[in-house]
């Protein structure tokens, strides 16, 4: 006959056997004790290890900043501008006829030969971002036609034939439709990857942050009933645990304000002023460009109103660059890109080359209303002369004054460039060795603690 076995319903297995070790052992002070020294220990690894997590989530955020994003938004505004002054350049050299100027011509190979460049290179950096790489793929396409147009353009101007200026409106058409919209749309895709990464990089560890109060108040809450057991009034193992926790918290409070501070200085005084001032450079090429463009057409486009349209055009520009005309009030106004500019430029380095592209676009201004004239006034001649007229002739041409003003805003440019590479490097370098530091400390927090907990327990042995 066989052994009765035993009931089913009533075996233990060894895990619950081994939870019913645990609660016999917590009901003294010796197992309360291992209790206490374990959570302990565990909320301050936790601790070290979320700190190092997100600290090093928003070091690579930043070095995005500096490295990825600022420099491809940099890029797709070299794009458009280079596309937008490509096209200028051709329509002064198609002013020029036969007597186009060698400097012209480069100044359009060259715009053509970056933008080709930097589209390769977008190409090569985007990533994930299929907004991105539409637009590439759609400006591949296109500068080709654009390219063949102009140059059906140049050799139909050579000949005398009116075919030429048609040629050419029809690729400004294509630059302004096809060309400008696409890279203007590669560049807010990259600048909103921009802002991503410094709200990424700026965004504060708060569960980190909570972590390191959960941690530091178990540990006040241990000392304090070791106290009240023992009326000592302090224990070396569980003081070293505060104060390497109380360390790491302030380190990463204090580190990553720093850090937030000097990003967001970046972006107040570098990114924010370096996208304003690409885009006034980019609408003073387009303005220069229109410019050209009337004296092309002569009256053959018009607004539906009647008017010549790339003179609307180019009115358009001046207003969203200075804001008025000429006649006006001597300051730009507060919401046009030069008025945005100069109130965003800190210091003379950054403001005096903004207040010199003021200057020089009202005297644009006034040397265009002077061409206008003349070439309203059947002076073709004289008003060609005013708009590719060479440099240091007698009352000077709108070419000279734009060449002036793109000058300027370049030499402001490069001092953003300069002010937020150093402002991001610095909040950059606030992060450095934080990750490693608070884990390192958090260990030695943890080990603390336990051995504090360790010389309690030896005086029950």
């Amino acid at each position: 006959m066989s052994p009765a076995q035993p009931d089913p319903g009533t075996r233990r297995t060894a895990w619950r056997e081994g939870l019913e070790r645990i609660a016999d052992a917590a009901t003294t002070e010796p197992g309360r004790l291992r209790v206490i020294g374990a959570v302990l220990a565990a909320l301050l690894v936790a601790f070290g290890a979320v700190t190092a997590w997100q600290v090093t989530d928003r070091s690579s955020a930043a070095d995005a900043v500096i490295d990825r994003s600022e420099p491809l938004s940099a890029d797709a505004a070299d794009i458009y501008r280079s596309l937008a002054d490509a096209d200028t350049a051709a329509a002064a050299g198609f002013l020029a006829g036969r007597d186009e100027p060698r400097t012209v011509r480069q100044r359009y190979e060259k715009d053509i030969g970056v933008a080709s460049e930097l589209l390769v290179k977008a190409a090569a950096d985007t990533g994930g971002s299929s907004s991105a790489r539409e637009q590439i793929a759609r400006l591949n396409q296109q500068l080709p036609v654009y390219t063949g147009l102009v140059e059906s353009a140049r050799a139909a101007g050579r000949q005398g034939l009116p075919l030429g200026g048609a040629y050419l409106r029809y690729a400004s058409d294509r630059m302004r439709e096809d060309l400008l919209p696409a890279a203007r749309a590669l560049y807010e895709a990259e600048t909103g990857r921009l802002r991503s990464d410094y709200a990424d990089a700026k965004s504060w560890p708060w569960t980190a942050l909570a972590t390191g109060v959960v941690a530091l108040g178990a540990l006040g809450w241990a000392q304090r009933r070791t106290f009240l057991r023992t009326n000592r009034v302090f224990n070396h193992g569980l003081l070293t645990g505060t104060a390497a926790g109380a360390v790491v918290l302030l380190w990463l409070t204090v580190g990553h304000a720093v850090a937030r501070a000097d990003l967001t200085d970046s972006y107040e005084n570098g990114a924010k002023s370096l996208q304003v001032l690409s885009e006034a450079r980019i609408a003073s090429l387009q303005a220069r460009g229109d410019e050209s463009l009337t004296l092309v057409a002569r009256g053959a486009v018009l607004t539906p109103a009647g008017d010549d349209a790339y003179e609307a055009s180019y009115r358009t520009g001046m207003r969203k660059l200075i804001g008025g005309d000429v006649t006006a009030s001597g300051e730009p106004a507060p919401d046009s890109l030069l008025g945005r500019a100069r109130s965003l430029a800190d210091g003379s380095e950054g403001r005096d080359p903004v207040l010199a592209a003021i200057r020089d676009v009202k005297q644009w201004q006034q040397r265009h209303g002077e061409a206008r004239t003349a070439d309203v006034g059947g002076y073709y001649g004289q008003a060609l002369a005013k708009v590719i007229g060479e440099k240091g002739s007698a009352r000077g041409s709108t070419g000279e004054s734009f060449d002036q003003v793109d000058t300027a805003l370049r030499r402001a440019l490069a001092h953003e460039e300069d002010d937020f590479r150093r402002a991001a490097g610095d909040g950059r370098g606030a992060f450095t060795g934080l990750a490693a530091g608070a884990t390192v400390l958090a260990v030695l927090g943890a080990a603390g603690a336990v051995l504090g907990i360790g010389r309690r327990l030896s005086e029950y042995r």
